[in-house]
């Protein structure tokens, strides 16, 4: 299996996506882009890890590291291995004792608990050659910074409604934004074999593409 290992870029709010979050993912030696819409606790969960940010009670992705520590196994990588229905796939390498367990898992909560044991992740190239993007602007790469307001100690972390736009200090650029929401949505009218409405998409990704060249 052909794989291509890729770091975080950013985070951006998708209001197209019901309030959901884009997790746009970088090729770590290329220059391809590969977004994934997730949920907005998972979105918090992985922003709050990079940024530095320790919540007064552990999340569910921190409870399933202390889980693995104590039991003495380590996530060696996560893989990004499959695009079905316009829904990725992932996998968890766990070794235990010497021994190799792969276990399914969705791409959002494999990559929130990667950052939190410095695990590699990958994407196959099959799902890169299906799913990712070549940037055309050239907008410098923003990195994640400490940019939370935690007035409230006892603040609840797990309420989805506490992570706001104004909470994602990480965020792509406006194209890359704007393509990623595209792509995700022309994917879906390919497998609803809605052609019409694809080549319009189609349309509007090389549009954009092409005002930046």
């Amino acid at each position: 299996m052909s794989k291509v290992q890729v770091e975080i870029l950013g985070l951006s709010s998708s209001p197209s996506a019901g309030g959901a979050y884009a997790l746009l993912l970088k090729e770590s030696f290329g220059q391809r882009r590969l977004p994934i819409i997730i949920g907005s606790f998972e979105a918090q969960a992985i922003a709050l890890e990079i940024e530095g940010i320790k919540p007064p009670r552990p999340l569910t992705h921190d409870l399933i590291k202390h889980i693995l520590d104590n039991v003495g196994a380590t996530l060696t990588e996560v893989i990004i291995d499959e695009l079905r229905d316009n829904t990725f796939f992932a996998k968890l390498i766990i070794e235990i004792s010497s021994i190799t367990n792969t276990i399914d898992s969705r791409p959002s909560d494999a990559i929130a608990l990667a950052v939190r044991t410095n695990a590699s992740i990958y994407v196959t190239e099959d799902v890169m050659r299906a799913a990712s993007f070549i940037p055309s602007g050239k907008e410098p790469e923003e990195k994640f910074e400490e940019n939370f307001d935690l007035d409230d100690e006892d603040e609840d972390f797990e309420d989805d409604d506490k992570f706001t736009e104004g909470h994602s200090s990480a965020m792509a650029s406006e194209e890359e934004t704007k393509i990623a929401q595209l792509q995700a949505m022309l994917r879906e009218a390919i497998e609803k074999e809605d052609y019409e409405k694809a080549a319009k998409l189609r349309d509007q990704i090389n549009k954009i593409q092409g005002t930046n060249n």
